[in-house]
């Protein structure tokens, strides 16, 4: 009985050490050196690839840069598992390398590796088997996987340099949006007495000027010579797309200008003294609201002679630089007045009389470049 304990206890133990030896046989260890030139000298910022037995690749790394005129060109590769394994670098006419690794139970320290000029010799097999008297004669290609591997390098490079270039190109893309459409980059719209627009960012104001950078420098404007500045919100669907064939040659099409303040009143004539006149009092406010909402407040004043009725600001948005517009509607909060019909209407203003008026803005109804607005009223007896 203590014989058959004995061996148990031998067999247990046994099956432990090699339990333990296989799993620090496995434990992943580092390779690492330093990549020199044939005199010696480190080679900096080269990438090198550790390459699995079939060819593949297991990890890559680039080597170090100088320090104060010395050193340079380390490289190292972690949690490596034990294998054969390949190093390949190419630094160009500094030459290239290809050298076999073999991972074993301890870190791998290269030391310096050297770069050659010329492939490195692959050793023929040590005994070459004679081919049969009728069989077609093979020749074995010993250098079949360096030119893969070569391929597959020269393959990631070309990768690497397709990536770059495409985001040169994008950039280049990015530009041309900025000259389609300048509120790509500059939001604020500043319309002057004169009936011009100027597009840019606000760099610094004050009471008598202000200094704005626009796409043809900086400008600086006379504050009593502004009408009103106007926060446009672009989105990227408001870019207009110009064929890159064309695009050299692409002229935008010329801006809609902003109606001037209209009175639409049909019976308004210069013969009538005392008519109605509604003007705007002071200019009109522009916010947004916490649900994206825009809104649009501003109050009008009667400074004519007779009672204005209906009394309305019509808004005309710019929807894009095609020149596409939406018109919205909105009616002054004023007095009330019956008609002799039986009418009731609280837009009503009689002279001398102010009322503010207020424009609701979904956000729904998308983004706008600019508005210009029209004053309409009626007048009846």
């Amino acid at each position: 009985m203590a014989k058959i304990l004995f061996f148990k206890k031998l067999l247990i133990g046994v099956v432990f050490t090699l339990f333990v030896s296989s799993l620090f046989a496995q434990k992943p260890r580092s390779i690492s050196g330093t990549l020199v030139d044939p005199e010696g000298s480190g080679i900096i910022k080269t990438t090198v690839l550790l390459l699995g037995e079939d060819g593949t690749e297991v990890q890559r790394t680039e080597t170090s840069k100088s320090r104060l005129g010395r050193g340079g060109g380390k490289f190292e590769f972690k949690k490596v598992l034990p294998g054969n394994y390949t190093l390949e670098a190419d630094a160009g006419d500094l030459g290239k390398l290809s050298s076999p690794v073999e991972v074993a139970d301890k870190n791998v320290k290269l030391g310096d590796v050297e770069l050659s000029a010329d492939t490195p010799p692959v050793e023929a097999p040590a005994t070459p088997q004679e081919p049969a008297p009728d069989a077609v004669e093979f020749t074995p290609d010993p250098g079949k996987d360096y030119v893969l591997n070569e391929l597959s390098f020269e393959i990631k490079k070309m990768t690497a340099e397709l990536k770059y270039l495409n985001e040169e190109l994008e950039n280049l893309k990015a530009l041309s949006k900025m000259w389609v459409n300048p509120l790509a980059i500059y939001s604020k719209e500043i319309i002057m007495k004169n009936g011009s627009t100027v597009f840019g960012k606000v760099i610094y104001q004050d009471e008598e000027s202000l200094k704005v950078e626009t796409l043809l420098g900086y400008l600086i404007i006379n504050r009593k010579d502004v009408v009103r500045m106007v926060d446009n919100v672009v989105t990227e669907e408001q870019a207009e797309y110009v064929p890159e064939q064309v695009r050299d040659s692409y002229t935008p099409p010329p801006m809609p200008k902003l109606a001037e303040p209209q009175y639409t009143s049909a019976d308004r004539g210069a013969s009538k003294k005392y008519s109605a006149n509604c003007v705007l009092v002071g200019n009109i406010t522009e916010k947004k609201d916490v649900q994206g909402n825009y809104v649009f407040t501003g109050e009008l004043k009667n400074i004519g002679g007779r009672r204005a009725d209906f009394v309305k600001v019509d808004f005309v948005f710019r929807k894009n630089w095609s020149g596409e517009t939406k018109t919205l509607t909105t009616f002054v909060r004023g007095g009330y007045h019956t008609f002799d019909s039986g009418i009731t209407t609280d837009a009503t203003l009689l002279p001398g009389a102010t009322g503010a008026f207020e424009l609701y803005v979904p956000h729904d109804f998308g983004s706008f470049i600019g508005y210009s607005y029209v004053i309409d009223w009626e007048e009846y007896e």
